[in-house]
Parts: structure tokens; C-alpha cells; sequence
């Protein structure tokens, strides 16, 4: 095997070099989204239109439950560049709150003042600062992007404490409210009208969850939040359920493992109460045939 030799290098600037531009890098990228370094996404849109607010450079996807507002720029960033990006990354968690969001700028320049300023909003918005380089080797051309601030969530030893650790009741009413939280208990009133065995309510800082007393599973996974709860469930032929799921205006995704994520209000949990019996009936049934 031949060893590998040094070659030299020149960093040139995207910005001000004649052969690119902003486009170029645009084309670049949603051809291939995984040399962002964020793993093997997919591109959903492009130049999206934001209604009052311009174009969404890139929108892109894990394939799972999470999408990437991505905002380009050539040079250096400023305020405008930032504001952008995050009033982007807001309109569409707005529209589908079924996903989680993450903000994604993407600069040949990375500030220190735009870290300062973004590390003021740490805990509130999701957001990934990647640098840009632009390599020039030979008569080739080399991009390099470096992530040099990620605060999607706390480091995984944090996160994994806090979200497992036990809370009340009353820590569920006081954060999202009871109304919410009222969806819950009818979820676990459809539980237990359709299955054999007792079913409770167990409450964790990081989410909630319906399982048998002592058992550490959850038949469904539930994720509260101020407006809507996300709750997450297993079936068979999760295609076909999607699709009915679909028919009623309620966002849905699905997850690993045939796992449906679906989001609801209180208003729409009293207007599909029938179909979501249907629905948690059928998974009761796969669930007892398993075990």
C-alpha cells in the first residue's frame, strides 16, 4: 500500500473568488448533505419560501423525527445573518410541530461575537454554528466544515440524569398545564378500557409514560408540551395507520422499531377520541401476543 504524501494547501475565500458563489455552495450541499457532518441526512427543500421572511436555504432531514433549518453565508457572519436563522428555524416549528428543529448556520467566518451572542440563548433555541474552509489543492478544490458550537441538548451524561429523574403529578400541571395534561389521563383511561392489565401513569422530568406498575416499558411514550403533547406508540403496519392518521390532520412520524410519533391538542384528543380507542386497542393486542 502506497503511504501517503503531504501536499500543500491554500485556504481561499468563497466570498471573493470569481468561480463561486452562494448558490454554488447551496448546489453543493444538497447534492450531498452529509458532508455537513451532522450524519446521513436528506435534503427536503431548497430556497423554501418563509412567508414575510425570504427563502429557507436548505431544509433538511435525519429521516427520523428530526429536520435541520439550514442558513448559508459566504464570509463573515453579522446580526442579519443570525436573526434569519432563527426566525427560519421558529416558522417551521410552528408549522410542523411534530418534529424536533434544529437552527444550522453555516459561515466561512464564525465570529466570536456571534458565539457570545448565541451562548446567551443557550437552553432556548437548538442551534449548530459550522465553520466553512475552503481548501484549494492543486487545481482541486476541497470544502471543510467544522462544527465549533452545538447546543442541541446538554451532554449526554446530564441529559440522561435529569430526564430520568422521578417528579409528581403536580411538576407536569405546574409546566405545561392541566389541560395537557388531561390528555394524558385520557390515554390512560383508553388504556385500560382496552386491555386486561392495570395500567398507571408514571411521571419523569424528561417525560411521562403508561406502563404496568412496576414495569419498567411503556406501552406509550408521552412528551408533553405547553400547547399539544407528542405521544409515541408501536404498531403493526404502521404505513397503513399513518395513513388514516394522516386522513384525520393529525401530524405523525414515523420512528425505529415501528414506532408511530403523533401530536395532538385537547380539542382534536375530544374529536378522535373513537379512533384513537382503535388504535391503542390494536396495540394492546400486538403487545399481549408478544408477551
Amino acid at each position: 500500500m502506497a503511504s501517503l504524501q503531504f501536499v500543500r494547501h491554500e485556504v481561499i475565500s468563497l466570498k471573493h473568488h470569481p468561480e463561486f458563489s452562494e448558490k454554488w455552495l447551496q448546489d453543493t450541499i444538497a447534492n450531498d448533505p452529509s458532508i455537513l457532518g451532522l450524519g446521513e441526512l436528506e435534503l427536503i427543500d431548497r430556497e423554501r419560501v418563509q412567508e414575510r421572511s425570504g427563502r429557507l436555504d436548505l431544509l433538511l432531514s435525519d429521516g427520523d423525527s428530526t429536520r435541520y433549518e439550514v442558513e448559508l453565508m459566504l464570509g463573515q457572519t453579522d446580526p442579519s445573518h443570525i436573526i434569519r436563522c432563527i426566525e427560519y428555524w421558529d416558522l417551521e416549528r410552528r408549522r410542523y410541530p411534530a418534529y424536533e428543529h434544529v437552527a444550522v448556520i453555516v459561515a466561512e467566518d464564525i465570529t466570536s461575537r456571534f458565539l457570545n451572542i448565541i451562548s446567551l440563548m443557550s437552553g432556548n433555541i437548538p442551534m449548530i454554528a459550522i465553520q466553512l474552509s475552503a481548501l484549494k489543492i492543486g487545481d482541486q478544490l476541497a470544502l471543510n466544515f467544522v462544527t465549533v458550537m452545538n447546543q442541541t441538548s446538554l451532554r449526554r451524561d446530564d441529559e440522561a440524569e435529569v430526564a430520568s429523574a422521578e417528579v409528581d403529578r403536580g411538576y407536569w400541571d405546574a409546566r405545561v398545564g392541566q389541560s395537557i395534561m388531561k390528555i394524558a389521563d385520557g390515554l390512560l383511561d383508553l388504556v385500560n378500557q382496552n386491555g386486561k392489565r392495570k395500567c398507571y401513569l408514571k411521571y419523569l422530568k424528561g417525560h411521562a409514560g403508561i406502563s404496568e406498575d412496576g414495569d419498567w416499558r411503556n406501552l406509550i411514550g408521552i412528551l408533553p408540551k405547553r400547547a399539544y403533547l407528542h405521544f409515541r406508540i408501536r404498531v403493526q403496519e404502521p404505513e397503513a395507520w399513518i395513513a388514516k392518521i394522516e386522513e384525520l390532520a393529525l401530524p405523525v412520524v414515523k420512528q425505529r422499531q415501528n414506532r408511530l410519533k403523533i401530536t395532538i391538542n385537547p380539542q382534536q384528543f375530544q374529536q378522535h377520541n373513537a379512533f384513537l380507542s382503535e388504535l391503542i386497542a390494536a396495540t394492546i393486542a400486538d403487545d399481549e401476543v408478544e408477551s
